[in-house]
């Protein structure tokens, strides 16, 4: 049984149902949540690494003195070739470690149920190729990817964000959306001038086409996982 090293950086940015996936798919969690204090390893072995999300930049050491831990860790499934996927903050960090840029503000914010367009570079990818051109995933961010690291392959985009997934070597992949997160994470969210409720609506129309999607792309993360 291969383990998937799970790092939790906020209280309500658990691995939800991308954990309960990975699990049924046969492969054993260990959920660190760093944001509570749990002490992050200092070497990620022979596992696969996901990084999940939270109201952090990636160097944002002084409110998250874990990260430059996390960033190790990613450091090692980059260049250990380990399998590794990283969720909205994770995403951002994979981008930075492995040399892009990632800003605050960056353009303008999404929230809610969010049309994501596949780009053709994601035909041939192990963990996008063949899936629906144009699917939908919840998205609640304002900080952005805003350059690729050399050399990444630039999978998904939105009118909005342009970088909405990527893969830098074979293994390792950055997503700035939530393929965890149901329509019912829209309702724990804080009322920041949204209408949660047509929020809320719109996802649970979004989400028999969306699961289905990031059910088989997860499936595909756990058979690499097993794999490496």
């Amino acid at each position: 049984m291969r383990e998937v090293l799970i790092v939790q950086n906020a209280a309500t940015g658990g691995p939800r149902r991308v954990g309960d996936w990975l699990a049924e798919d046969g492969l054993e969690l260990e959920v660190v949540r760093a944001f509570d204090g749990a002490e992050v390893p200092a070497s990620l072995g022979d596992r696969a690494l996901l990084v999940l999300g939270g109201g952090y930049l990636p160097s944002d050491d002084f409110r998250a003195p874990w990260l430059p831990a996390v960033r190790e860790l990613v450091r090692q499934a980059i260049d250990g070739g380990r399998p590794y996927l990283g969720i909205c903050l994770g995403g951002q960090m994979l981008a930075e470690v492995a040399g892009g840029l990632v800003k605050a503000d960056a353009g303008e914010p999404e929230n809610g149920s969010v049309p994501i367009t596949l780009r053709p570079e994601a035909d041939d990818d192990p963990l996008f190729h063949g899936l629906p051109q144009v699917v939908t995933a919840i998205e609640h961010h304002k900080d952005a990817v805003v350059e690729l690291p050399e050399g990444a392959a630039w999978l998904a985009q939105t009118e909005a964000c342009p970088y909405q997934a990527f893969r830098v070597g074979p293994v390792a992949w950055g997503l700035q959306f939530h393929p965890e997160a149901p329509p019912e994470r829209i309702t724990e969210w804080d009322d920041r001038g949204f209408d949660l409720a047509a929020l809320y609506e719109q996802a649970m129309l979004d989400e028999p086409a969306a699961v289905a999607v990031w059910r088989e792309m997860i499936r595909r993360f756990g058979a690499v996982a097993r794999m490496s």
